[in-house]
């Protein structure tokens, strides 16, 4: 079992004045204590459950090319890019610049938006959740064709480009591309129809989990796709340093479901604390699972 960790929340003591120190020696750490994944946001507004809007939040990418240049082998990626933010061609873009300037690192996560107030505040359009499935699979095929050496027009119902040119490339061809959500019908289905990773919720605990990929692998049945060749990872809530026997425990539950990663949000006031208890002491105790 692989670890991640989710940078949910700037809002840490004296945080107008030791934002940045506190994430950099937080990734440090994170790097080189053997964390497989470290994700941020994708929202302008911080989240009501966080706090909401008048809490600090950056900005998501711009944050992954920082933490890139302090790092130098763990993953990076969004939890999850909101498809409503960027233009495709623009998003698949960003993402190539980050995965060449971190020689490799970067993954793709993405879902369909859901934050309707930062919208509304920015000016940004939230078309219904229907349409926005539409654009999420539609980028998605931009995204690949930019990554593929088909560099003609893209046409479709709601995004039409004229060159699908993308120069550098990603390093490895293409970014890993992860889906977050847990939608039956439609999320998972596109996450078995596109994705090389799924990013589940445990807030029905394992059987819950279990319940998603039994769907999740229905949808590879009826589309002929190779259900174990899509990396299954799940965002666990709750403090694997404070409740590390619970943690420990599900996490050999998770594993004999396939899930290889699981990604924790630091659950203190001193993250970089937090995350040297998580590489030392529980690290170790889930990593042969």
């Amino acid at each position: 079992m692989d670890l991640g960790i989710h940078y949910a929340t700037f809002t840490h003591p004296d945080w107008q004045t030791s934002l940045a120190d506190r994430l950099d020696a937080t990734v440090q750490v994170a790097d080189e204590g053997g964390i497989d994944l470290v994700t941020v946001m994708d929202h302008h507004f911080q989240m009501v459950d966080f706090g909401g809007p008048f809490e600090p939040m950056l900005e998501g990418y711009t944050t992954l090319g920082y933490i890139a240049g302090r790092t130098q082998r763990v993953d990076l990626s969004l939890l999850v890019t909101g498809v409503t933010y960027r233009h495709p061609g623009v998003l698949a873009k960003v993402v190539s610049s980050l995965d060449v300037l971190s020689r490799g690192r970067a993954w793709l996560g993405i879902g369909a938006a859901w934050y309707e107030r930062e919208h509304a505040g920015l000016g940004v359009p939230f078309p219904p959740l229907a349409e926005r499935f539409e654009r999420l699979e539609e980028t998605i095929r931009i995204t690949e064709q930019m990554w593929s050496d088909d560099d003609g027009p893209f046409e479709g119902t709601h995004y039409q480009l004229a060159e699908t040119i993308c120069l550098p490339r990603p390093v490895r061809g293409r970014v890993p591309l992860m889906i977050g959500g847990q939608g039956e019908r439609k999320t998972l289905r596109m996450v078995a129809q596109y994705a090389d990773a799924c990013n589940l919720f445990t807030g029905d605990g394992v059987p819950g989990v279990a319940r998603k990929l039994e769907v999740l692998r229905r949808h590879c049945d009826d589309l002929g796709r190779d259900y174990d060749a899509i990396r299954k990872t799940i965002l666990w809530f709750g403090d694997p340093v404070g409740e590390s026997e619970r943690f420990v425990a599900e996490m050999e539950e998770y594993a004999g479901l396939g899930v290889s990663l699981a990604t924790a949000m630091p659950a203190s006031d001193d993250p970089v604390a937090w995350t040297t208890e998580l590489v030392d002491r529980v690290l170790p105790r889930v990593a042969g699972l």
